[in-house]
């Protein structure tokens, strides 16, 4: 049964788990000031003074105190969600916090009040327009930021900073669709649209600063993905040592038997605040058991989804056969950066070499962590490098996907620029199509079902 938008809810905010202070949030929905006055009176016996902390009791139904901290009340509209809204800041165990809401819920139910759904509150707070779509995915992303980079990109968002770009964008579109639509209503007027509205200029400008925001937005969804780079190569040319290298521990277990790797073993590592998710595989040959057949099998699974290959080969045999071979199958998609490794052997120093146009190639030694700064940029350079940039948006793949719609739709747009006497109505068609795009970020026209799917995975609480 779908759950009432205007219901008053109620939930814990705090992370599960123990802590000194755990807070239960109320937000009243479309109930007024009369709701609120009744529940602060069951809770507390008293009414609390807008926006100032109070030290009061948490009642049970009897009068006895569940709990003992401070009481928020935050009148409509200034508050989180646009709603009145109450916190609880009390002891953080989960049973006290639960026995806390369980009693809001209780003392509510006469006029509605239910346990909050992920994402309710803020999506709340979207639906009352005090965030747009894009900085309420901001909030969530804030929350889940895993590295320094990538809080400092949320934080950017949820203040509004994608989004302003955005509507800047929007706005300028808006203006071209102006005079697009006017020369249409109006042909008689025989307006040499095109040239005296510099339609062209108009359009090539707003193709330009698309393509910044994309690229902003691009770097910020890598700051909350990460790149998956997989380490290939066949057995025993150092591909476990090159992990326990780029990770700074000893991650996997090395030894000289080959196929000591039956399954990929996974590190986290950071590069100038840029997750890069490290996939150790299984070395790649004509496996002599079963055991190895799974394990090969799963690696090149994890080769045709990652975002970039580690190919690793032994510097003192050169490239053989069967590593010529192995490159051959690995997807056209994917870059590969060539590891030459165990450079120590060789008579040639570490470095960076650039021999065609199929990617660099890095001569190092895993074992001695020689050379190991030099991969590390070229994975930097790889991932875009521009991870302190103050430009980089917080952005998902369906901001993406919709920066890149609007894109095609604007290049389409260009084409029928250049035939703009047979095509101007298609002209102003995909000029529209593209606003369209660009308002579906922050919200503007955004299906209830997409709406559902994205707050749904934030936290409840929040």
């Amino acid at each position: 049964m779908a759950v009432k938008e205007d219901a008053p809810i109620a939930a814990i905010a705090t992370a599960p788990g123990r802590g000194g202070i755990g807070v239960v949030r109320i937000s009243f929905g479309s109930k007024d000031v009369h709701a609120v006055n009744t529940l602060m009176a069951a809770l507390f016996r008293r009414q609390l003074v807008p926006r100032r902390a109070c030290y009061v009791p948490f009642l049970d139904a009897n009068g006895k105190a569940l709990d003992r901290g401070i009481g928020l009340y935050f009148p409509a509209p200034r508050s989180y969600t646009g709603e009145h809204t109450l916190e609880l800041h009390g002891h953080g165990g989960p049973m006290v916090l639960q026995l806390v809401v369980q009693r809001c819920i209780e003392a509510g139910q006469a006029f509605g009040m239910r346990l909050a759904e992920p994402g309710e509150f803020t999506r709340r707070a979207f639906l009352n327009d005090k965030l747009d779509l894009a900085q309420a995915e901001a909030v969530a992303d804030l929350i889940e930021a895993s590295t320094f980079a990538a809080a400092r990109s949320a934080q950017r968002s949820l203040e509004g900073a994608f989004s302003r770009a955005v509507h800047a964008l929007v706005e300028q579109l808006t203006r071209l669709r102006t005079l697009v639509e006017a020369t249409l209503d109006f042909p008689e007027e025989e307006i040499d649209f095109l040239s005296r509205a510099d339609a062209h200029g108009q359009l090539t400008h707003l193709r330009n600063a698309l393509e910044e925001i994309r690229r902003n937005a691009q770097q910020g969804a890598l700051l909350r993905e990460g790149l998956t780079i997989v380490i290939a190569g066949r057995p025993n040319v150092g591909k476990s040592s090159l992990l326990n290298a780029l990770a700074g521990n000893e991650r996997a277990i090395v030894t000289p038997i080959a196929g000591t790797t039956r399954d990929q073993i996974t590190q986290t590592i950071q590069i100038e605040g840029i997750p890069l998710h490290i996939i150790d595989t299984a070395g790649l040959r004509t496996a002599e058991d079963e055991v190895e057949r799974i394990g090969i099998a799963r690696a090149w699974g994890e080769i045709e989804h990652a975002d970039a290959i580690l190919h690793v080969l032994d510097a003192s045999a050169g490239a053989t056969p069967d590593d010529q071979a192995m490159a051959a199958r690995f997807p056209s998609r994917v870059p590969v950066v060539r590891v030459l490794n165990k450079t120590d052997l060789t008579p040639i120093a570490p470095c960076v070499e650039h021999p065609d146009k199929n990617g660099p190639t890095v001569r190092l030694s895993a074992k001695f962590a020689d050379g190991i700064d030099l991969l590390r940029a070229q994975l930097l350079e790889m991932a875009g490098g521009q991870a302190g940039s103050e430009n980089v948006y917080s952005a998902r793949q369906r901001h993406l996907d919709a920066l890149a719609a609007a894109s095609q739709h604007l290049n389409i747009a260009a084409e029928h620029a250049a035939h703009h006497a047979q095509a101007l109505d298609l002209f102003a068609e995909e000029l529209r199509l593209a606003q369209q795009q660009l308002n579906s970020i922050t919200g503007e026209f955004t299906p209830d079902d997409l709406l559902g799917e994205i707050f749904s995975r934030f936290c409840i609480g929040k």
